[in-house]
């Protein structure tokens, strides 16, 4: 067993892993609580559709059989939808495993992938994993994505750019002619990845959308998912649209059974829902602003968003915020994971889970002027 550890790539051995956050049950027992609000992980706080729901329960019946490989029904659904070639629409077990997929199919070792600082901390365990090296450029005074600098980071060795639009953990997002113009001047050789998670949380007029311009740009890949506005981040199912030839590349390496069949039932209904995600869309706006107001009486400094959570400055060191709001119930995100050391990220929740973390986050601040 020695040597079997000893000839892991020492990449592997510098990794840190993905910290997802305690659960809700754990945080009750570690400090004996009876209430839990969970504001960490951007999930969607109304769930799925009833719909959903019925879906899975009536198909639980079924789960002894392998599922669709091809995902041929979701598939045709999403392709109605967006007005695309199936032939475009790669699924996986959640946008996690589209990138490991993904770097393990075009990076070699020493290639590079340039991103934004901070931004989504998979981006960069994907691409180390496979033996490539993270050229991170640090967000513009706006908290946004500096397109200026990617571009000019750019190298013979670079293989593939990241544009999380909305950004996680800022939840700024960039003009559409912005990105427009970025993938006109970046080489077709350059494969631009632009990560949409949140895109149905969007309040602004005109977003970059990106599914017109598939046949415009070939190196142009659009990542969404089920997991937030839809209320699936226990299904596991995101997808990817993009070229082609890069999605079959892409089916050749990936596990013939990836998108169980529960997954893939619920999400063909998630689709149909349409008056649920009109909901959810209309409950985050509406409590973002409600967030925006409690931080503006709170003489607290935030970050406006496009998606379902939030930046806030407390002046105080995040992760001390983080311990003292876990022991009282809510558990947010600190963000010195970000490099953002005095700020937290909080997912928007429901008007009594936002009224929670006020109260709360109220008790940590009057501490700290004691």
């Amino acid at each position: 067993m020695k040597k079997i550890i000893e000839g892991i790539a020492d990449r592997i051995k510098e990794m840190k892993r993905y910290q997802a956050g305690k659960s809700i049950e754990e945080v009750k027992e570690e400090y004996g609580l009876e209430k839990v609000v969970k504001l960490a992980s951007n999930e969607n706080s109304l769930g799925p559709a009833i719909q959903v729901i019925d879906t899975i329960q009536s198909e639980a019946k079924n789960v002894n059989l392998y599922p669709d490989s091809e995902t041929r029904v979701l598939k045709k659904a999403l392709a109605e939808k967006y007005e695309l070639q199936e032939e475009r629409i790669f699924l996986g077990n959640g946008s996690d495993e589209i990138l490991d997929l993904l770097m393990t199919l075009i990076l070699n070792p020493g290639d590079e992938v340039i991103q934004g600082d901070p931004a989504f901390i998979k981006y960069e365990l994907a691409v180390k994993s496979r033996g490539g090296q993270s050229v991170k450029i640090p967000l513009d005074q706006n908290h946004r994505h500096n397109l200026e600098a990617m571009e000019a980071a750019i190298t013979d060795k670079t293989k593939a750019i990241f544009i999380c639009n909305p950004n996680n953990p800022t939840g700024t997002m960039l003009k559409k002619e912005a990105i427009e113009g970025f993938l006109e001047r970046v080489s077709d050789e350059i494969l631009v990845i632009v990560d949409q998670a949140y895109q149905e949380y969007i309040t602004a007029e005109d977003p970059f959308d990106g599914i017109k311009l598939l046949d415009k740009y070939p190196n142009l890949m659009l990542m969404r998912t089920f997991s937030k506005a839809y209320g699936m981040a226990g299904m596991r199912v995101g997808y990817a649209l993009a070229d082609p030839e890069l999605v079959d590349y892409l089916n050749r390496i990936r596990g013939p059974f990836n998108i169980n069949s529960l997954a893939q039932k619920a999400a063909v209904t998630a689709l149909e829902s349409e008056s649920h995600l009109e909901i959810c869309h209309n409950l985050n706006e509406k409590e973002k602003k409600f967030l925006y107001q409690k931080f503006e009486e709170l003489e607290l400094e935030y970050i406006e968003t496009q998606a379902n959570f939030m930046m806030v400055d407390l002046q105080m060191p995040a992760a001390e915020v983080f311990e003292k709001m876990q022991q009282r119930g809510v558990i947010i995100r600190p963000g010195n994971q970000f490099g953002m050391d005095s700020w937290i990220r909080v997912t928007v929740g429901t008007r009594a889970d936002n009224e929670f973390f006020i109260r709360n986050l109220k008790k940590v601040l009057a501490e700290r002027n004691e």
